[in-house]
């Protein structure tokens, strides 16, 4: 069925497109939360696991509402390991370093989900697709303030 919501075909892809990618970021930056919150250590452990926790679920909710609104646009979210690889700017972490590189991994986590949130936010915002501008809107306060909180910590 016809999708007709006031945003031209070419607009909606284009958007889908870079929602994937906000898409990918997000949840790659998920999983490196999920990973760190089970496995840091030293005498930050009690303050980071309860943050690093917080910041997944946070993310976990996130995840959702960015790949529903690629399906509203009338595309397919990408769903996979292989694609989110493909998709996103952040580098997965294969061992377990010490804190402060955990969250000096964050910090550039959330600072590329922030970055890519914004390139799409000029897409949306062309298209007048406040729905989409809302959305990543969203996305660039929490995770700038959540790359500000992080970095905080290592000051």
């Amino acid at each position: 069925m016809k999708i007709d919501i006031g945003i031209s075909q070419e607009q909606r892809q284009a958007i889908a497109k870079g929602l994937s990618r906000v898409l990918a970021d997000e949840y790659t930056l998920y999983l490196k939360t999920h990973n760190f919150h089970w496995n840091v250590t030293g005498p930050m452990f009690n303050t980071l696991h309860l943050m690093f926790e917080g910041q997944y679920t946070e993310s976990a909710t996130a995840v959702d509402q960015i790949a529903e609104r690629i399906r509203a646009l009338g595309y397919p979210a990408p769903g996979s390991y292989k694609q989110y690889a493909e998709l996103s700017q952040i580098e997965e972490e294969p061992g377990v370093p010490e804190w402060k590189d955990m969250v000096v991994q964050l910090v550039g986590g959330h600072e590329t989900v922030a970055r890519t949130a914004r390139e799409v936010f000029q897409q949306a915002e062309q298209a007048d697709d406040e729905a989409t501008a809302d959305l990543l809107t969203q996305r660039m306060q929490l995770h700038e303030k959540t790359a500000w909180m992080l970095r905080s910590l290592l000051e």
